[in-house]
């Protein structure tokens, strides 16, 4: 099955996908609530799902393409509070994502740079065996639920910014239950837009880097195939296409596995709060940066993986305001 959440001004909705069509759910405004309703049902999301479908359907070419009263959210988010959703992720996952570091932080006389370091460490001991526990994955913060963006929203480049730059990913959302088990709700397809040219001055700006806008969907795959996942990756400008490269993710394409992925994440106390969401990118195999393509204002991203519905597409808006100092007021 695969989900939207859709918006017509105050009024959200949950639609299954039945291509070309969307088919709308009763009872629940969010995949969230639709998800918590299957926790405390001891069920599965999908039986929950089509027991609470109605007759009622929409045109998915025109929600898609941008026309109409309703608007696709990202497929998953927490409705009530933003920041009671953590996006977070794992870097050099993928073979083409350690390549593109390294070639970022290339060290003197041919000496591997930590980031290929850290490659070969999940090469070696990222796949353990059921009931062990393999090397942990390099980890970064994105941010909370307010930087998630929606298909067609744009992804900002802010003043304070260097660049932008795709990165073409699977992202997984989860669910905290009450008793602080993590459930994972499904797949989506990702943009984890980065700050690619601030990273590459120092290693040490990786954080930083990080804590930018970003994008899931259009649609929520629930149990897709994460064995082998071929995609590609578009970039277009003046609406024509100008850059393109295949792409692949899934479990044979990694270095680790997600159920090494997801103990690295989840095993940390804090990232078990009951009822909060989780979206966790899993990392990228190309970017376009490491070609030497710079992304301008107006550039039209689009990211698609087999199986997972139809292509993501956000455009890049650099934002021309002056950097300016934030000033902190004193409270005496």
């Amino acid at each position: 099955m695969r989900f939207v959440q859709l918006k017509a001004g105050d009024v959200r909705r949950v639609a299954l996908v039945e291509e070309p069509k969307l088919r709308l759910l009763h009872t629940f405004d969010s995949l969230y609530a639709l998800a918590q309703a299957a926790i405390a049902s001891g069920g599965r999301l999908t039986s929950v799902a089509g027991n609470h479908l109605t007759d009622e359907s929409l045109d998915y070419d025109q929600i898609y393409g941008g026309s109409g009263k309703w608007k696709l959210l990202a497929p998953i988010d927490h409705p009530q509070e933003a920041g009671c959703c953590l996006v977070a992720g794992t870097g050099l996952t993928h073979l083409g994502s350690a390549r593109d570091r390294q070639s970022m932080h290339v060290a003197k006389e041919q000496e591997l740079t930590d980031s290929m370091k850290m490659f070969q460490w999940g090469v070696e001991a990222g796949r353990p065996a059921a009931g062990e526990i393999g090397i942990a994955p390099e980890w970064f913060y994105k941010g909370n639920g307010s930087i998630l963006h929606a298909h067609g929203e744009p992804l900002l480049v802010p003043p304070y910014a260097e660049d932008g730059g795709e990165e073409a990913e699977i992202a997984v959302a989860y669910v905290i239950g009450p008793d602080g088990t993590p459930y994972r709700v499904g797949m989506a397809q990702g943009n984890e837009f980065s700050d690619h040219r601030f990273e590459k001055k120092n290693y040490l700006n990786l954080a930083g880097s990080k804590l930018r806008t970003c994008s899931i969907g259009p649609e929520l795959v629930v149990d897709p195939d994460f064995r082998m996942v071929p995609g590609t990756v578009r970039i277009s400008r003046g609406g024509k296409e100008f850059w393109s490269q295949p792409i692949a993710s899934g479990e044979e394409e990694m270095s680790h596995s997600l159920r090494n992925l997801e103990h690295h994440h989840f095993k940390f106390e804090l990232h078990r709060r009951p009822g909060d969401v989780h979206i966790h990118f899993l990392g990228a195999h190309s970017l376009s940066f490491g070609q030497g393509i710079e992304l301008k204002n107006g550039d039209l991203m689009e990211i698609h993986f087999d199986g997972f519905g139809r292509a993501l597409r956000n455009p890049v808006e650099v934002i021309s305001k002056k950097d300016v100092p934030v000033e902190v007021m004193p409270l005496v």
